[in-house]
This record gives C-alpha cells, structure tokens and sequence, in this order.
C-alpha cells in the first residue's frame, strides 16, 4: 500500500511506485489466484511469423470484431512487440500499432507522434502482464477480462494509455465487491488514481460501518493523508475512543515502517496533523483517563452524527389558516413516539404579509425532568407562502419510545399562517415497512401548539388543541 500523501495520479513517467502499490492492492484483494508462468529476464528471440498455416484464416470470421479479436495476442501480422514486466516475470507481448493507436492518444502519440519511437520493442517495467493483456483485449475486441487480482494493476494501466472505458469497468468492479474490510485499501487506491466517486462510496461505507472497517488489516495500511481524510469526518459511527485506539495502532504501523522505536513521543511525531483531530472532549472522563500520555492542544469537540435513515415530513394538521400573532411567549406541545428517533429540527409556519424574516428560539425539553436536550437561537426566512421553512438544532436530538417530550418554539415577527384540525396520533411507514407512531398532549402553559415535521420515516409534530401554530418537527428515526 501506499504510504505517502494519498492523492497523487500516475503518469506514465514514474508508473513503476504506483504499479508497485498496485500490485499489492491486488494481492489483498484475492490471494488464490495462480501466478502468470516466469519468462526469463531475457526473452529469446521472436520467431518468424508463419503465414503457411494461416491460409485464408479471414474467410473464418464473419465480423470486424472477430477478426480483430483473432489478432490478440497474435503474432500474425505484428509490428510491434512489448516486453512487459521486469525479471522473471517478464514476457514479450506482440501487437498491432494500427489497433493501439486507434484505442488510445498515448499509443498514437508513441507510433505516430513527433517523437514516435522506432524500436520494434518496447519495454514497459511497470506495467504487470495479466494488465497489460486485459488492457489490449479490450482494445481488439471490446471484451473485459478483470478479476479482484488483476484490477488495481488494470486500472493503472488503463490510465497510463488514457482508455477511459476501461477505467470505468474497473471502477465499476471495485465498488461491487465494495465491502467494510476492504474499504480502507480501496480508498487509499482512489485517491492514488484520482477515482473521486470510488473515494465516496469508500468514505460512505467506512461511515456506515466504521468499526468493521477500521479493524480490518487495510486500515494500518493507509497513508497519513487518508487517515487525516477520515477523522474529519462527522458521520463516521464509532465512539471516540475505539476511534483513537485504532488511530494508535496506525501509528504503532507507521513506526515500524519507519523504523522508529516504540515510544510515545515517536507516535504523536508519526500522527502529526492527524492528532488534533482526534475528539477528545466527545470521550467519558474514564475514556479520557485511560489516554496516556495526555494531548496538549485543543480537540475538536463536535459530535460525530451518524444519523440513517430517509428524511421526510409529519404533518398532524388537515387545514391552515391566516394571522397567528406573537406575543414572546413559546408555543409548545408535548409528544411521545413507540421508537427511537431523532427530532433535528422544526418547520415553522411564516408570514402572511408576503416574504419576511424571524427570529427564532426552537427546543426539544424531557418533560418530567425540565431537562432541556437540545435548542438553537437561530433565524429563518419565508417567502409569504402557507408553507412551512426548515429551522434545525445544531445537533440531532435523540427521542426514546415511551418517554414524554416537549417541544418549544419562540418567534419574533408578524403575523403567520398557522395549523387547526390537528389530529392527535399520527403514523407513518418507512420503506422497510417499520411504522413510527407519534402521539401529542397539549402542554401546560403553552401559547400555542405545535404541528408538523419532517422526519427519516417518520413524520412531524402538530399541536393538539384548537387555536394552533404549525411548528413542523424534523425526526430522524434510527
């Protein structure tokens, strides 16, 4: 694997490092497959080519593509040969110049250019023969021979003659056989290769399934650059010190590769940028006692949110009507749900007087306990329309079944829509077939009540006695 900064791109001048990586990329990927047979280093002459039995050999294909297919890996008719491959493992590859130059710019440039070159042979060291026959298959015959040993080596060398197609049946290949114990190597590649959409689905599947992913032998593996990609990361689904545990154990890799002893001053040297961005303040004080020695800078304190599921909207009220006024005091209602959710924000009714702005404080309080769980003193914009506008928490607040929530909302500004005929249970299916059940109570001291929301399979709040204004709920459902 790689281990300098992660985001280089192969040319055709220094392809031997990056083939090299390549090579071992493949290996991870399956080990079983059966080496090609040696050749010697230095390859015996090339025979002369014998048309005898050759005779009329045309008159047996029926098609253009037959034809060119039977010309693969063929010495009848070559002008070129390439040696491909170093050592043992070399072999000598003939080719067609008129074939290669009408698949890929870089063999034109090379036969047809102004610096064309004139050898009959042409040594290619970094490129691994199964590759480069896979790359010449496709240009004779359209025909995709990639396996999870050769692919890496493929998509270099797809990339190194500029054949695009090829490249996107490779990356195609890859993100099938996707998986959390192989996503580090992959996006380690992605990133060598400049694959940016094979990066995401990476990045994607370390999100969903980090703690697979990070156990897996890949993830020491990974260059500094891509571990630093990662703990960016805010959806990533893992706690801070199973994060930070994994991270040591890069750096204890990285040690060794660099052969430096095992001490703890030659860990933090080796994390360098990445350590900052390790979220202590997110650890338990006993997670954060076991942390030795200490860190001396400032962390990151924001959650890492891992928040599935599809959004979507509740709505409780069956009509809207003009002029809801604001007196500084909270509209609010209570509610409880069957299932785990999570509320990341309200929608808000807006003004009747056309498009406007307000001010606002939104809140989500346990009931019984008058613990607030979580607010934002925000604003938000409206157009004039009887819609509802999106005003979120700054983090997902979580909602456990069977437990009495209230939810709050104090506006300054004119005169709004508002909900009436709100119902007092509302459910909704996911696509999975799971149904969410919201119930809502009116709350004491309220000024108003509240009303709709858009949820992850689930939908929003609604106020549940007569005069009412639309606060719909945004709720995410685990």
């Amino acid at each position: 694997m790689a281990t300098g900064s992660g985001g280089g791109k192969p040319s055709n001048h220094d392809g031997q490092e990056a083939a090299s990586n390549s090579f071992q990329c493949a290996a991870a990927l399956s080990s079983n497959m059966p080496a090609s047979a040696p050749v010697p280093s230095s390859p015996p002459p090339v025979p002369g080519l014998h048309r005898g039995p050759m005779y009329n050999w045309q008159a047996t294909k029926s098609s253009l593509k037959e034809r060119f297919a039977f010309l693969f890996n063929n010495e009848l008719l070559s002008d070129v040969r390439f040696i491909v491959g170093k050592g043992r493992q070399a072999q000598r590859i003939p080719a067609h110049k008129f074939v290669l130059a009408a698949g890929s710019a870089v063999f034109d440039a090379m036969f047809n250019g102004g610096m064309a070159t004139t050898s009959a042979e042409i040594e290619l060291p970094d490129v691994e023969p199964a590759a480069f026959l896979a790359l010449l298959r496709f240009l004779y015959s359209d025909e995709i021979h990639i396996g999870p040993e050769t692919v890496m080596t493929t998509l270099y060398t797809a990339k190194k003659y500029a054949v695009p197609a090829l490249e996107g049946h490779c990356v195609e290949f890859l993100t099938k056989h996707l998986r959390a114990d192989n996503a580090f190597m992959l996006l380690t590649q992605a990133r060598l290769f400049d694959e940016p959409q094979l990066a995401s689905l990476c990045l994607d599947t370390i999100d969903k399934s980090t703690g697979d992913a990070i156990n897996a032998e890949g993830f020491t593996d990974i260059d500094l650059d891509t571990l630093c990609a990662v703990l960016e990361r805010d959806t990533l689904s893992i706690r801070e010190n199973r994060l930070f545990e994994a991270v040591v154990r890069w750096a204890e890799a990285e040690c060794y590769r660099q052969q430096l002893p095992l001490t703890s001053e030659n860990k933090h040297r080796v994390l360098g940028k990445a350590l900052p961005l390790i979220r202590f303040p997110l650890m338990t004080v006993e997670e954060f006692a076991a942390v030795n020695p200490k860190p001396r800078v400032d962390y990151i304190d924001r959650p890492r949110c891992c928040l599935r599921g599809e959004e979507c909207s509740i709505n409780r009220f069956q009509q809207v009507e003009s002029r809801w006024g604001y007196s500084g005091t909270s509209d609010r209602i209570r509610f409880n749900v069957n299932r785990r959710i999570s509320i990341v924000g309200f929608g808000l009714y807006g003004s009747i007087h056309g498009p406007t702005d307000y001010q606002v404080n939104i809140q989500i309080l346990e009931s019984d306990k008058r613990i607030t769980l979580g607010q934002n003193d925000t604003g938000f914009s409206c157009d004039g329309t009887a819609n509802t506008f999106r005003v979120m928490f700054k983090e997902p607040v979580e909602i456990l079944p069977s437990v009495s929530y209230t939810a709050c909302a104090t506006l300054k500004g004119p005169d709004s829509h508002y909900g009436t005929k709100g119902l007092k249970k509302v459910t909704q299916e996911s696509a999975t077939g799971a149904k969410t059940t919201f119930f809502f109570f009116s709350s004491p001291g309220n000024n108003n009540v509240l009303l709709p929301a858009m949820v992850s399979t689930t939908p929003a709040l609604v106020s549940s006695s007569p005069p009412t204004l639309s606060m719909p709920t945004t709720l995410i459902v685990s």
